[in-house]
């Protein structure tokens, strides 16, 4: 059975000091939690900037390149698919695994419309990423009038189809799915949790025509972003093809993203 997994978006919302506090404060409330969390994966996503206090508070000791002693796994809001080079303001996959990055956000909504990345550059980032031996967690989802004009399914089969076309995923390799309908993304309402198993259906199928069945088995991990919180993520997390889910919002103030970490590990 597939550990569920929580991540914490905080997009561009923290200086450095308030992402140190915050990584605190979120550790001592998984501390202090009477739950089993050993049984789900927590990831933080902070800004690049946010890299060094997150890294400091996981591990305090020797941070850069170090094994992990807590069930919290550092993750970047994005990356460049180039190693090097002349890219200003852009990071590299390898500058990302200096600070021990092991998750990587690509194809956020936020990404696609705001800064116009499209399916061919979302392919690019995800290969980058599995080469480097990061996990990307791919994001796909409609807007308000492709859903309206019926085409949620076909948009998101295409755009999982491109980010994935000609990768053939290892059985060393893992990948994270996100779907992420972009009209509810910062509205504060989310999908029915059963429209998202259908979606989640549609995109375990789509995969098991991409993958090899036991790659799709054990090694990708399918969730649900847009508006989730303490009081939704139950019924989430309780349908069948749901493995977790991507947190934006929510995941700013510590005590509601432990006790959204703390529901989810009950579930699980």
């Amino acid at each position: 059975m597939k550990k569920k997994i929580i991540i914490a978006n905080w997009k561009m919302n923290l200086l450095p000091g308030q992402v140190e506090k915050l990584t605190e404060e979120i550790l001592t409330g998984l501390k202090k939690s009477s739950k089993d969390l050993a049984k789900i994966d927590i990831v933080l996503a902070p800004s690049f900037v946010g890299f060094l206090g997150v890294a400091k508070k996981l591990w305090p000791k020797s941070f850069l390149k170090s094994r992990l002693k807590f069930p919290i796994y550092l993750g970047a809001q994005d990356l460049f698919w180039e190693t090097k080079g002349a890219f200003t303001g852009e990071v590299s996959p390898e500058e990302l695994k200096e600070f021990g990055v092991s998750h990587v956000i690509i194809g956020h909504s936020e990404r696609r419309e705001i800064f116009g990345e499209t399916d061919e550059m979302v392919h690019k980032k995800v290969k980058a990423a599995l080469e480097a031996g990061i996990i990307p967690i791919i994001c796909v989802g409609e807007t308000f009038e492709e859903r309206r004009e019926g085409q949620k399914d076909y948009v998101i089969i295409r755009q999982l189809s491109k980010a994935l076309e000609g990768i053939n995923l290892k059985a060393s390799q893992k990948i994270i799915i996100a779907y992420e309908p972009i009209w509810v993304i910062g509205s504060g309402q989310a999908v029915a949790p059963e429209e998202a198993e259908y979606v989640n259906r549609v995109i375990y199928q789509r995969m098991v025509d991409l993958a090899p069945w036991p790659i799709v088995r054990n090694n990708i991990r399918i969730i649900y972003g847009g508006s989730v919180d303490r009081e939704n993520v139950k019924d989430f997390v309780s349908q069948e093809t749901i493995d977790g889910v991507l947190v934006g919002g929510a995941s700013l103030k510590a005590d509601e993203f432990v006790k959204i970490a703390e529901i989810i590990a009950s579930s699980s």
